[in-house]
């Protein structure tokens, strides 16, 4: 039996995890969930899956979350704050951590639960972004072994052959890595006709149901641009050697070449229950409740065509933050986290993510790879953007 940490619960992918482990109650069991701020629907979940812990983020929410826990005759255990989440990560009490937290928030989980030796089901991109080479050591040393869900990073870990067992990748004959991208609700258009873009219509993505953080950063290719980050990191390939290609079908989840002219791909429904399927069960195959592909069913093709940088910046300017490196890709993921949110609560329009972002990349001095100089490098960027923002206002 495999006891997991669902860090995120409360989100579409934790959603998603929930849904493949409630399908496999023979093998897989929720021991812990963890939620930001929603009270109600983290005890509508423990109701649910009968958890050993619950945690919420916002230590406000303690007192609803015992109460609620206690009502409901539940045995499970309250816990609020960050650091407990960080400790219950490395705790006992799991096997598998899904990392599903938004954004940098859910870096201190990660490394705590690489450093216990977990098998982590990685979703949180940002983490790597933000520290890759502090939680790959991290991993290694502990003997943790990461599983990316991310359904294109999935897909290049499910084409690769493996190296070890514990999630390593053999990229011996490895010519380049290709993530898709499915190109957003505004592939095709102008930059000149994205001023006007609203919150409401890039959420609205085509092909994914996901979060509004993600999906805008979908819309602005920048959640392309993390995955090239994270690809470096995951399968230790420079940034030359990644590609990107946009294909709005998002059957295909990525593409291995490799030097003798061979192709590999990983084909399947634009469902996060397939990736997250192989995070929880790998090396074997577990139902995930995610049908097989038809592509006749699908339209009967596939389409390919290169990422419009001059209209998205966003994915040319992860590029030049993975050269820069040191703390260029923590300050490339805290000032957009900033742009977007500020996007999102209607203070700055959608070009101005891009240029923001930017312009907190042209004051960033690295000063170390240490984890205190990515925080204090986030923590600038961070500054940065609120100010320009107010500026603007």
């Amino acid at each position: 039996m495999r006891r997991v940490a669902v860090l995120g619960a409360t989100g579409s992918i934790g959603a998603s995890a929930l849904d493949v482990i409630a399908r496999h109650p023979d093998r897989l069991q929720a021991t812990i969930l963890a939620a930001g701020r929603n009270v109600d629907a983290l005890i509508a979940l423990c109701r649910q899956h009968r958890p050993l812990h619950a945690l919420i983020a916002d230590p406000d929410g303690y007192d609803r979350l015992r109460s609620g826990l206690r009502d409901a005759g539940l045995p499970t255990q309250a816990h609020a704050g960050m650091e407990a989440m960080d400790a219950l990560a490395g705790s006992d009490a799991c096997d598998v951590v899904v990392a599903a937290i938004v954004g940098a928030a859910g870096l201190a989980s990660t490394l705590a639960a690489a450093r216990a030796g977990k098998r982590i089901a990685l979703a949180n991109k940002e983490s790597l972004v933000m520290a890759g080479a502090l939680v790959m050591e991290a991993a290694r040393a502990g003997g943790a072994c990461i599983v990316p869900v991310d359904s294109e990073h999935n897909a290049i870990f499910q084409c690769l052959p493996p190296l070890d067992g514990r999630g390593g990748r053999d990229h011996r004959g490895l010519r380049r890595l290709v993530l898709t991208a499915s190109g957003g609700p505004f592939r095709g258009r102008s930059r000149e006709s994205l001023a006007s873009v609203t919150p409401a219509q890039a959420i609205a993505h085509p092909r994914w149901a996901m979060g509004p953080k993600i999906s805008v950063d979908s819309a602005t290719l920048m959640n392309k641009g993390l995955e090239v980050i994270e690809a470096h990191h995951l399968f230790g390939v420079d940034a030359a050697r990644i590609d990107v290609l946009v294909h709005p079908q998002s059957l295909v989840h990525s593409l291995v070449e490799f030097v003798d002219g061979s192709t590999l791909a990983q084909l399947g429904l634009p469902d996060m229950r397939t990736a997250l399927a192989v995070g929880l069960g790998w090396p074997e195959r577990i139902e995930s409740g995610v049908s097989g592909l038809d592509l006749v069913a699908q339209g009967g093709r596939l389409d390919f065509e290169p990422p419009d940088t001059d209209a998205f910046p966003c994915l040319r300017l992860a590029y030049q933050a993975l050269d820069a490196g040191h703390g260029a890709p923590a300050a490339l993921n805290a000032a957009n986290e900033e742009a977007v949110a500020a996007f999102l609560g209607g203070r700055t329009g959608f070009l101005d993510i891009a240029a923001l972002v930017e312009s907190a990349l042209s004051t960033h001095h690295s000063d170390g790879s240490d984890l205190d100089a990515l925080q204090r490098a986030d923590a600038a960027a961070r500054a940065h953007v609120q100010q320009r923002i107010r500026q603007a206002a």
